[in-house]
């Protein structure tokens, strides 16, 4: 079983024993960083593993591994020596593991180590991208036969993470650990128990005040709570969002949620890809079984359909993929998940007598278009690329404006029953960004803003200050997903109700 590996960066030996105490119930190993340490802890080393009560990698990383250890490698090689020395008969008081670069090449060290049943993981690193002979590379570090072998390496796109599972796949059967660093490649780091890796390294969370291990760590508690990591599997189902850059998704709390409690062996992960293209190879690469399609690729991903529901054509956009022994199949279920949401929460059946301005022109506005239209509403579509405004508008029929142009601001007024925000701007990080920041709230419209996080965008305060009804995207998200999840699993939503 692939073990959980606590990364351990605090300054001294008491705050690291004080992490371990914190999620011990959440991991099976711990890695005591050295090189993270402060100068006066290191007489204290030796005894970490007896104090820690669970088997410990000693480490000490230079800086040009992504470590912190700048003194010479004498230096470095003494503290290794230090934390070996005196091995103990009882093997759970010594360092169960040790980090040794392949570059370090120490025979009489590496022999004492043995002797006493302390495991060489045999590491490299590339900081900057992946390595081009990433298997051969690993296979060269199985030295003597009983080394792990580790790579870590820097994705620059889904494609070199796509590189990275394919070795793993590989070498699957074989002690490897074999990871992509950074945001792009966390997917490496949850999925690891699946490729049969020996173990996943996780970091502390924010609140614990010590830096994370490595680019893309999570912490302890979310792989094993929301991941459900030791119960995950060659066998296990992947599922997943694709968009870019993917900064916020509920998604895979909501979706990770609803399997567990409905006991389905299966796990859904972020996947940020720049392009569609890239998503497709990588998912074909881990034989995803579907996916949440978001911005900016809902139009894009029609292309890989060989089947679809009438609204993905009608609609022009798709935000949910299975994978059928026949190809990919598309839904779109953003345009049921917004009308059930608004006139949920306005209490009316339909859009008839109401003039709606919805801004923007990408793969949500399309969906909220199409239902505005089948429910009786007219709209004015303001976007900042006119030419994507007049296309999609025309459509339907809705007049069609330039977003900046002092002309629309006053068509708004014209179309001011309910406006609809459907862009990303206002969306952490930028939270104080406003689509339109000219227009000024009577207190009559009633205003929705399809962002869930922040609750409420600079644009929803504005109109919430003004007096207007205002709807966030949270209960538009929680529809389609309760939609998707009915895709993905060909049963019924389970009725639960996640925390936001």
């Amino acid at each position: 079983m692939t073990k959980i590996c606590l990364c351990l960066t605090g300054k001294t030996i008491a705050q690291d024993l004080a992490l371990i105490d914190k999620y011990r119930t959440y991991i099976d190993i711990a890695e005591l960083r050295v090189d993270c340490l402060e100068d006066k802890e290191y007489e204290y080393i030796r005894r970490f593993p007896e104090l820690a009560g669970l088997p410990v990698i000693l480490t000490v990383r230079r800086k040009i591994d992504g470590g912190c250890f700048i003194q010479g490698e004498a230096a470095r090689i003494l503290l290794i020596s230090r934390g070996l020395a005196f091995a103990k008969l009882d093997h759970r008081q010594n360092f169960a593991y040790v980090d040794l670069e392949e570059d370090l090449d120490i025979p009489s060290l590496e022999e004492v180590v043995r002797a006493f049943g302390t495991r060489i993981i045999r590491s490299f690193h590339n900081l900057h991208c992946t390595d081009p002979n990433l298997e051969s590379h690993l296979r060269s570090l199985f030295r003597v036969g009983d080394e792990i072998a580790k790579a870590a390496v820097t994705p620059h796109s889904l494609d070199d993470v796509r590189r990275v599972v394919s070795v793993a796949k590989t070498l699957r059967g074989r002690d490897t650990i074999i990871l992509a660093m950074g945001d792009c490649g966390q997917c490496t780091r949850i999925l690891a128990a699946k490729y049969g890796g020996y173990l996943t390294y996780t970091s502390a969370q924010a609140e614990d005040n010590v830096p994370s291990g490595a680019p893309g760590h999570i912490d302890p508690i979310e792989l094993s709570e929301r991941y459900r990591f030791r119960k995950m599997n060659a066998a296990t189902a992947v599922y997943g969002i694709t968009g870019y850059p993917l900064v916020t998704t509920l998604s895979p709390q909501f979706h990770n949620e609803v399997v567990a409690r409905e006991e389905i062996n299966a796990v859904y992960v972020r996947f940020p890809s720049e392009t569609i293209d890239e998503f497709m190879r990588f998912a074909d690469e881990i034989e995803l079984c579907g996916a949440s399609i978001t911005v900016p690729h809902k139009e894009a991903v029609i292309s890989y359909l060989t089947s679809a529901d009438t609204q993905v054509a009608m609609i022009g956009a798709c935000n949910t993929i299975i994978r059928t022994d026949n190809g990919w199949r598309g839904w779109n279920t953003d345009a049921s998940g917004f009308s059930g949401s608004f006139l949920a929460t306005t209490n009316r059946k339909d859009f008839k007598r109401m003039k709606v301005t919805v801004i923007g022109a990408g793969g949500a506005a399309r969906a909220i278009l199409a239902e505005i239209a089948r429910l009786g509403g007219k709209v004015l579509l303001l976007n900042r690329n006119l030419y994507r405004a007049r296309q999609l508008a025309e459509k339907y029929h809705f007049e069609y404006g330039l977003l900046d142009d002092r002309d629309s601001l006053r068509r708004i007024k014209k179309f001011s029953n309910i406006i609809v925000q459907t862009t990303s701007v206002g969306m952490e990080p930028d939270i104080y960004a406003d689509p339109l920041p000219n227009y000024d709230f009577t207190g009559k419209e009633v205003v929705m803003d399809i962002i869930y996080k922040p609750e409420h965008t600079a644009f929803l305060s504005r109109a919430l200050d003004a007096g207007c009804t205002v709807i966030n995207g949270y209960d538009m998200l929680i529809r389609q997903a309760k939609y998707q999840f009915e895709h993905f699993f060909g049963r019924k939503y389970p009725e639960i109700q996640p925390k936001p």
